[in-house]
């Protein structure tokens, strides 16, 4: 029942944030004018999908799979816990375009509500992918290596699902714990943590910052702020900056990419004397 609870006012606290957004902000609908989608700045251009055994997913994934490498599994929550897959469709089709399967919560163009076991949906469906032999991702899938993230409710969501032992990574995006009770699910970390948030003018700061200081010690994790809001930069082609850090993100968590941790690490890091705000604790 507490479970259901948070659930619940989750989805209210997302609903409320997603009313306060301009129609262009943190990846809701666009037309063709507003926004130009790529497939991408990495080496694989990308798109979305629906597959029969995930029907209320969209997976995001380059659109000739690699041979020379396998794709890292990122699953995503939407903000608002709005069950619409390509809601975030800018940003998530751009870390797809670097080689990692991405499954967002929500049929694409998708309406109503989604849960945190959608996550966990996904990452199953992914593994069982990977060992089917009549699969096209058969053996494709690096099922060692895991992400789970989300924006505003849906990092409600990841929070919830973040204990799970196969997560490598947990990303909490525009997104902090609202009920102080619920606290307590920061002590089940045991990934490494990134939060990406929009400064103070977002309405997720607070909560942010204040997970930021109740997080397990020792738990290795990064906090940056950009001062854009809630909103984000996830309606810019390929998702902005917010799409260019995440994906830095991403391939050094799960692909190892020194390049890509550089940006982060030590006080002379990649981002440090930029824009962002950057704090970091137990990072190596």
């Amino acid at each position: 029942m507490a479970g259901l609870m948070r659930r619940v006012v989750a989805a209210a606290a997302g609903m409320v944030v997603a009313a306060l957004l301009a129609p262009s902000a943190a990846g809701a609908t666009t037309t063709d004018a507003d926004i130009t989608q790529t497939g991408g700045t990495g080496p694989y251009p990308a798109s979305y999908e629906t597959v029969p055994d995930l029907p209320n997913h969209t997976a995001y994934r380059p659109n000739s799979l690699p041979t020379d490498e396998t794709l890292p599994i990122v699953a995503w929550g939407n903000g608002a816990c709005r069950a619409d897959g390509t809601w975030f469709e800018n940003i998530l089709t751009e870390f797809a375009s670097h080689g990692f399967l991405v499954i967002a919560n929500g049929k694409p163009n998708g309406s109503g509500q989604t849960s945190p076991d959608m996550l966990l949906e996904a990452v199953d469906w992914a593994i069982a992918e990977n060992a089917n032999p009549t699969s096209k991702f058969h053996g494709r899938i690096d099922t060692a290596n895991i992400a789970v993230m989300g924006q505003s409710c849906g990092g409600l969501e990841t929070m919830e699902v973040a204990d799970d032992p196969r997560i490598t990574t947990t990303v909490m995006w525009n997104s902090g714990i609202i009920n102080p009770l619920d606290k307590r699910q920061l002590r089940r970390l045991h990934a490494p943590i990134a939060y990406f948030v929009g400064g103070p003018s977002d309405i997720a700061y607070r909560n942010a910052m204040d997970d930021w200081e109740r997080l397990p010690a020792g738990l290795p994790a990064f906090m940056g702020n950009l001062d854009v809001g809630h909103s984000g930069t996830y309606a810019e082609p390929n998702g902005g900056e917010f799409g260019r850090v995440g994906s830095n993100w991403l391939k050094w968590r799960l692909k190892g990419d020194a390049t890509a941790r550089a940006e982060f690490v030590g006080p002379d890091c990649g981002l440090c004397s930029t824009e962002w705000d950057v704090q970091q604790k137990n990072l190596s």
